[in-house]
């Protein structure tokens, strides 16, 4: 016979025993060698499970993100419980002092086992139940200790990090090689890599005599833990953007422009990892999930449209073509414009007044006038033609999903009013906070495209010559006056000890024109002379939330100092 064990298959396992006939039936004449050939008398069976530890996570640095660590937890000890009225006032002191329901505690103690002197685990403590313990316990509440996962950044780095939870039922289903009592990874880095985080469990399979003495091993297996995880994050950087956000429905991407790696990717607001793998009330529960946030939403993979901040691209590909120089200067009279009577109502608007306006004025004063005609100018099949060098309807290699990055929805502007609206960021463009960054990243390469890399084994791969060089320089030059200029929009973080380069952006999102809409708010920024880091943050709503400004001056200061 063969058999299907937790350390795998044990093969070729040969039986002999005497088929005798009584009354004409055939009946087998039973022993212990019967159940393994090397049994006799009143040997045992002796199955012993060496169980894997989980892999950590770590940052490029060996920071950990997700490691095991051991828990307070809470046990009740029935011999002290009592009978009757006392056991039921004991049961609710420690319902009362514990956060858990009366009927949970007696659920823990219905089995058959949980009598006298043992410990019936209830409750894996956690935050305040941990950090304050009672100074004096209930009777018959006792407290032991248990390893688990844990994630030391907490609400900072959930959606990239994920969770463990117990194994379901359905998960062993879909993988005969869990068990019940198996932790799997239910979202993020933890569910996309679970199985080569889980290492390989080991144990030993053997027969045992009634003294104890091994008589014969069957199978035994080696434990193998898993390796740790490194990504490129830097856990310092990625838990300073999380608190710059400071709780708003934001993102924040950093990258490392020269090799694409990935310092930070930030979505705000989110949810305790810890608490969602120890296993949370209902109403914790549902705080979350009723929350008009959505502190789930894993906003660094979502798409938006990216507003001015897109205006980079838009110079870089009129530069190349030409049909945008440095020197000119055009005369743009007035907030609003239309490029003819046909275009009805709709009217281009900016924000700031200037005439006459160059290239630079155009970015510093994120003029939206000057975009739209020289996308006009550039024509649909030439701006088309510069996009499609960049990533767009491209899936990056990177361990989670995101709809590929998005131009329009038809193959063709419908309107001049759409070309001339997506030439300033607005229009049907819709592109992931990562896509923008790896996008943005020509400006800090000479023209050269980066792809952006999380898992510190990736090469670093790139797409050569999406601009020229001097397009590249050109707008990155222009972008300081962003910060250095006092009426640039990004003055408040000038300081004369760095040079950053930095452009706004705003689309708003509304029904018709001349109506109040949402307005997102984007801020891009590079380390244009070191060539360190470029990051963009995105506020969602902003006149609810504040701008992107406001929730990142604490994190280009950080990356302004760090090393």
């Amino acid at each position: 016979m063969s058999f299907d064990t937790f350390l795998g298959e044990l093969e070729d396992v040969a039986y002999q025993t005497t088929v005798a006939f009584v009354d004409d039936q055939p009946v087998i004449d039973w022993a212990p060698n019967l159940i393994f050939p090397d049994m006799t008398g009143k040997d045992k069976i002796n199955i012993q499970e060496d169980t894997a530890e989980r892999g950590e996570i770590i940052d490029r640095n060996g920071e950990k993100l997700a490691t095991n660590r051991d828990y307070q937890q809470l046990g009740l000890n029935p011999s002290k419980l009592g009978e009757g009225t006392a056991k039921e006032q004991h049961l609710k002191a420690i319902s009362e002092a514990f956060a858990v329901s009366v009927d949970q505690l007696n659920d823990a103690l219905a089995p058959e086992w949980a009598q006298g002197e043992v410990f019936v685990p209830v409750k894996t403590l956690y935050g305040e139940e941990e950090s304050n313990p009672l100074k004096e316990l209930p009777t018959g509440a006792v407290i032991g200790h248990v390893k688990k996962r844990y994630y030391p950044l907490k609400e900072a780095a959930a959606h990239l990090i994920g969770y463990v939870s117990q194994v379901t039922q359905e998960d062993i289903e879909k993988d005969a090689s869990l068990n019940e009592n198996d932790l799997v990874g239910k979202s993020g880095l933890e569910a996309v890599f679970d199985k080569q985080l889980r290492g390989e469990s080991g144990g030993v399979i053997e027969v045992v005599s009634e003294d104890g003495t091994v008589k014969k091993v069957l199978l035994e297996k080696e434990r193998k833990n898993a390796e740790p995880l490194k990504l490129t994050i830097d856990a310092q950087t990625q838990e300073t953007a999380f608190e710059n956000l400071k709780n708003a429905p934001e993102s924040t991407v950093v990258m490392q422009p020269q090799t694409g790696d990935l310092l930070a990717t930030v979505s705000s607001p989110a949810y305790d990892p810890n608490k969602m793998m120890l296993g949370m009330t209902q109403k914790e529960y549902d705080a979350y999930a009723n929350d008009k946030k959505l502190p789930f939403m894993t906003r660094f993979t979502n798409r938006y449209a990216p507003g001015s901040t897109f205006k980079v691209i838009t110079g870089a590909i009129g530069l190349d073509d030409g049909v945008i120089t440095p020197e000119e200067e055009r005369a743009i009279s007035g907030l609003k414009w239309q490029k003819e009577q046909s275009w009805g109502s709709y009217e281009v608007t900016r924000v700031k007044e200037a005439s006459p306006i160059n290239l630079e004025k155009a970015l510093v004063y994120s003029d939206n006038i000057y975009f739209a005609q020289k996308t006009l100018a550039l024509g649909e099949d030439k701006f088309r033609e510069g996009l499609s060098k960049f990533i767009f309807d491209e899936e990056l290699d990177l361990p989670f999903y995101m709809e590929p990055a998005s131009i329009s929805n038809e193959k063709s502007f419908a309107t001049d009013i759409l070309l001339a609206d997506t030439g300033y960021g607005q229009g049907e463009l819709l592109i992931s906070p990562i896509q923008q960054a790896t996008m943005y990243s020509v400006f800090m390469n000479d023209g050269q495209l980066t792809y952006p890399r999380l898992m510190n084994y990736q090469k670093t791969e790139v797409k050569e010559q999406v601009i020229s060089k001097k397009a590249a320089t050109t707008i990155l030059t222009d972008l300081v006056h962003s910060v250095s200029d006092e009426d640039g929009y990004v003055h408040q973080f000038y300081t004369p000890d760095f040079v950053l380069s930095a452009k706004t952006g705003t689309a708003e999102i509304k029904e018709k024109q001349d109506t109040t809409g949402i307005e997102n708010s984007f801020l891009l920024y590079f380390d244009t002379e070191n060539k360190e880091f470029m990051g963009i943050t995105m506020v969602e709503d902003a006149r609810e939330n504040g701008s992107a400004i406001e929730h990142s001056g604490d994190l280009v200061n950080y990356l302004e100092k760090r090393d």
